[in-house]
C-alpha cells in the first residue's frame, strides 16, 4: 500500500477500483420471464436461441422486437450468477450500429454494479456469425464530423467491457473481423469454434483499428504476430487463433453451432463456485498489475488481497474445509 501512495494516479485508479459493489438502478427494462427471446418469424435463429438458452431456462431478458439487437439473460438454478449478453442483427451480420452500442453500454453498465453476476458470457445468436465489425452501411450515411464521435463511443464501450469485475468470456461461433474481434479481446478469455474467423481487417479499409486492437492484440500474442495480422488484414481459423494464443480454448463446431458458447459454460461453470470477491480482486490484481512493474504490481497485489482478509466468504472458506464440506459464499 505504501508503494501505492506514492502514486497518485495509481492511487485514484484503486480508490475507485477498490471501492465497495453496490446494486444500482438500472436504465434497462428487465423482466422475469420463462422460455426464449421473442426472435419474430425466424426459425433457424430461433432454433439456434433455444440451443443456446436450454428448454425451460427460468432468468430475465428484454422484452424482445423485431428491432432489439441484445439479448440478455440472467440464468438461473446451477447456474445463476451467469449472464449472457447474446447479439442479434441477423440482417446486418451483427455489425456494430449506434444502437448496438448504446443496448450493449446500457447491459455494461447493468451488470457492473450488479453484486450477483459471477461471469459474463458475450455470444452471438446469429448463426455463423459472431460480430462482422462495424456497421459500413450505416458509417457510410455519417457525415464525416460523426465518425470520430461514434468511434469514441466504441472504444469507450470496449473499455468498460473490459474493465467488468467480474470474468467476461467471448464465445467465437462464427467470423469476429474488426470492431468484432475488438470486442472480444476486451473479454478476459476466448473460446472459439475452428471454423472460426478473426481478424483486424480495417487496413483493407485505409483504417486502423479503432476500438483498442492495436493496443489488446500485441499484448495478446505478442507485438510481432499482432503487427503481422494488422499489417496484412489477414483472417484466422479457430486452430490458428489457438496456436498464437488469440483463444483459450478452439472446439469442434457441432450441428447446433454453439460449440464455443458451450465450451464458454463450461468454463463460467467452473467459475461461479469460487468466492466471488476473491475473483473480482484476482482479476484486478492481475489487469492493473500486468501494465506496471514487477514492484508496483506486487504492491497492487498486496492491496487487492487486504480486501478479501475482512470478508465473511474468506471465514466461510476455511469452515467449509474445516468441515470438509462445498463452501457457500455469498459476497460478503
Amino acid at each position: 500500500m505504501a508503494a501505492l501512495a506514492g502514486c497518485g494516479h495509481l492511487s485514484r485508479t484503486f480508490r475507485s477500483a477498490l471501492c465497495p459493489f453496490r446494486y444500482g438502478a438500472s436504465k434497462l427494462q428487465l423482466h422475469a420471464g420463462i422460455g426464449y427471446p421473442a426472435i419474430c418469424a425466424n426459425e433457424p435463429l430461433l432454433r439456434r436461441t433455444r440451443a443456446l438458452w436450454g428448454s425451460g431456462v427460468v432468468g430475465r431478458h428484454f422484452s424482445s422486437d423485431c428491432g432489439d439487437d441484445l439479448s440478455v439473460r440472467y440464468l438461473e438454478g446451477e447456474d445463476s450468477g451467469i449472464v449472457v449478453l447474446g447479439i442479434n442483427r441477423p440482417k446486418a451480420k451483427n455489425a456494430i450500429s449506434k444502437n448496438l452500442v448504446k443496448m450493449m453500454a446500457e447491459a455494461v453498465d447493468a451488470v457492473k454494479v450488479n453484486k450477483s453476476v459471477r461471469t459474463v458470457i458475450l455470444c452471438s445468436l446469429v448463426p455463423g456469425i459472431f460480430c462482422a465489425g462495424a456497421d459500413l452501411k450505416e458509417r457510410a450515411k455519417m457525415h464525416p464530423s460523426e465518425v470520430g464521435p461514434f468511434v469514441s463511443k466504441a472504444r469507450a464501450l470496449m473499455n468498460e467491457l473490459g474493465n467488468l469485475p467480474m470474468p467476461t468470456i467471448a464465445a467465437i461461433d462464427g467470423a469476429a473481423l474488426g470492431g468484432g474481434l475488438e470486442m472480444a479481446l476486451a473479454c478476459d478469455i476466448r473460446t472459439a469454434a475452428f471454423t472460426a474467423k478473426m481478424g483486424l481487417v480495417e487496413t483493407k479499409l485505409a483504417i486502423i483499428p479503432g476500438a483498442g486492437g492495436t493496443q489488446r492484440l500485441p499484448r495478446t500474442i505478442g507485438v510481432a504476430s499482432a503487427k503481422e495480422l494488422i499489417f496484412s488484414g489477414r483472417t484466422v481459423d479457430g486452430t490458428e487463433a489457438k496456436s498464437l494464443g488469440l483463444v483459450s480454448h478452439a472446439v469442434e463446431q457441432n450441428e447446433a453451432g454453439d460449440a464455443a458458447f458451450r465450451k464458454a459454460l463450461a468454463l463460467a461453470r467452473e467459475f461461479i463456485p469460487q468466492g466471488p470477491i476473491a475473483m473480482r480482486m484476482a482479476k484486478l490484481a492481475i489487469n492493473r498489475g500486468i501494465e506496471v512493474d514487477l514492484a508496483t504490481g506486487l504492491a497492487i497485489e498486496e492491496a487487492c488481497y487486504a480486501q478479501v482478509i475482512p470478508t465473511k466468504d474468506r471465514i466461510e472458506g476455511l469452515t467449509a474445509f474445516k468441515e470438509k464440506r462445498p463452501p457457500r459464499y455469498k459476497g460478503e
